[in-house]
């Protein structure tokens, strides 16, 4: 029987990876920088907090970076205020949840305030028992640190825990947690090294609820 279930949010819960990828382009224009090579977007992505800057500082080893990073988070601020559409079958996997018993947690490397308005937003700040930011934990993903946190949140035990990832560093750091860790690509599909850590891997979350319907019984 689950435990809990503990998903991230950008790209997995909301559309929201290309709106971040969107948004870099205007803060390299604003900061005079040019645009850097793909491998950034990719190799970037679950990513937060001190992990991230070096990341950024490693393409741009001369650029202010802290206040690169801020100027991302407010035009993000500015962007999410909006609402940013749901993934295909969120709703429906989280009504399953919730029907189970089965508490959910967010852990997000976003700031808290953005994943609050995105939940609020869509209207489904209530399916969660806690939430679970990049700010609340000192190591950013692949570091398993935000997964465990979670478990703690529910005093449930990571082994018993279904992690909900789209991108290769959340698998990294679900697989590390010792969590049941299911990958639903969004922008990047999962290589070789990927496909060995996951549990399993689905399309989308209508497909995540099949599974966990049939893995039930």
């Amino acid at each position: 029987m689950l435990q809990g279930a503990i998903f991230d949010m950008d790209g997995l819960l909301f559309d929201s990876e290309r709106v971040w990828d969107s948004l870099w382009p205007v803060c390299f224009q604003k900061m005079g920088l040019p645009l850097p090579p793909d491998s950034f977007y990719t190799e970037g992505r679950g990513m937060a907090g001190k992990i991230y800057a070096e990341h950024v500082r490693k393409y741009y080893p001369d650029a202010d970076v802290p206040a690169l990073i801020r100027l991302l988070l407010r035009l993000g601020d500015q962007r999410f205020a909006q609402g940013v559409p749901m993934k295909k079958g969120a709703l429906e996997l989280l009504a399953y949840l919730r029907a189970q018993n089965i508490p959910c947690v967010v852990a997000s490397s976003s700031p808290r305030s953005m994943i609050e308005n995105n939940l609020r937003y869509a209207g489904i700040a209530s399916y969660f028992y806690a939430l679970v930011s990049g700010q609340d934990v000192s190591r950013s993903k692949p570091d398993p640190e935000i997964f465990l946190l979670a478990a703690s949140k529910l005093q449930a035990e990571i082994s018993r825990c279904v992690v909900l990832e789209d991108s290769p560093n959340g698998v990294r750091a679900g697989h590390a947690a010792g969590a049941i860790t299911i990958m639903v690509p969004d922008l990047i599909a999962p290589d070789p090294q990927i496909q060995k850590l996951y549990t399993f891997c689905c399309l989308d979350l209508s497909e995540v609820k099949t599974l966990l319907e049939q893995t039930k019984r």
